[in-house]
């Protein structure tokens, strides 16, 4: 259920030393002022600069002196986030952002013991994220939408506040006399996700006041869904082989292939099939009856191709 920002914070017990996202607005700017306080000297903030927009000097600037003002180390980073041809600019950004995270958690924020590395992430970001998963037909990954804790390189890291409204957040900073800076990015509504946070969720708040909760329920179903079909395309990954044996392939069911054939290519390769392309890598493994079928399909910015009796994925 909802919970307060507070109650949130209380229940948050990460490994310390600290570090945390921290962009200047209102989200991360709480995060970091509430976990300076009950961790005093213990936390590190890191701001990305993501060199998409004007207003990034801005930003970066705010975060200097708010992090020399609240007496916080801080860490910045600019990064060149725009996006490939095919590539969603949100995907380019995260990708862009968990880099300079490997980066710093071996640099400075190694120097300094970082153990944790806490975003700023609310309940308002989850339903959106969930939405967004349900518009575009996403499967049991996109429908778990945003974990709450997971670990990258041996470092923990975590939402906090995945069940704290936004407003709420909000709220509390300024009752702290504290303030932020507004990514304009955020209202132009030719961004899915704004129109969704402006014009969707006020709607849904009328019809089903308790949506954060709800859906909040559905996205965990899904996650533990997604961890059961997890194991399961581990282990049959090592029965199939890595890379995959053809042969050892036919012999699973079409959704246990294609559950395997997911996992292996993005664990092993980092890379995604749509639908279209997993329904017709399954279709051509289906017909592989001869020693002389070819396969070669296009996947993410490379090739599932058939080398003898195993598939391989070449870029």
């Amino acid at each position: 259920m909802s919970t307060s920002f507070d109650a949130a914070l209380a229940s948050f017990e990460p490994l310390l030393p600290l570090g945390v996202a921290y962009s200047g607005g209102a989200d991360s700017s709480a995060l970091l002022l509430a976990c300076a306080r009950r961790w005093p000297g213990q936390v590190h903030a890191l701001h990305i600069h993501h060199g998409l927009q004007a207003a990034g000097d801005a930003f970066e600037a705010h975060c200097r002196t708010t992090c020399a003002r609240w007496q916080l180390p801080l860490v910045v980073r600019h990064i060149d986030a725009r996006h490939a041809p095919g590539q969603s600019p949100e995907d380019a950004a995260r990708r862009g952002r968990y880099q300079v995270f490997d980066e710093v958690l071996q640099n400075e924020w190694r120097e300094a013991g970082v153990r944790t590395v806490a975003l700023a992430q609310h309940a308002d970001d989850q339903v959106e994220t969930l939405l967004l998963a349900l518009s575009r037909g996403a499967g049991l990954p996109g429908l778990a939408a945003m974990p709450a804790h997971w670990q990258r390189g041996g470092i923990d890291f975590a939402r906090p506040l995945l069940s704290v409204p936004g407003q709420a957040l909000r709220d509390w900073l300024q009752a702290q006399g504290e303030g932020w800076v507004d990514d304009p990015s955020n209202t132009d509504l030719r961004y899915t996700r704004n129109r969704i946070r402006h014009e969707l969720l006020p709607a849904l708040q009328a019809v089903f006041p308790a949506f954060r909760d709800t859906l909040a329920r559905s996205a965990a179903h899904a996650a533990q869904a997604q961890t059961l079909l997890h194991q399961l395309a581990r282990d049959d990954l090592q029965q199939v082989g890595n890379p995959p044996v053809i042969a050892a392939l036919r012999t699973l069911a079409p959704e246990r292939q294609a559950n395997v054939l997911r996992h292996w290519l993005l664990s092993v390769h980092g890379t995604t099939p749509s639908a279209a392309q997993l329904n017709e890598l399954l279709r051509q493994l289906q017909s592989c009856t001869t020693r002389g079928h070819q396969i070669r399909l296009k996947v993410g910015l490379g090739y599932v191709q058939r080398r003898g009796a195993v598939l391989g994925w070449y870029n």
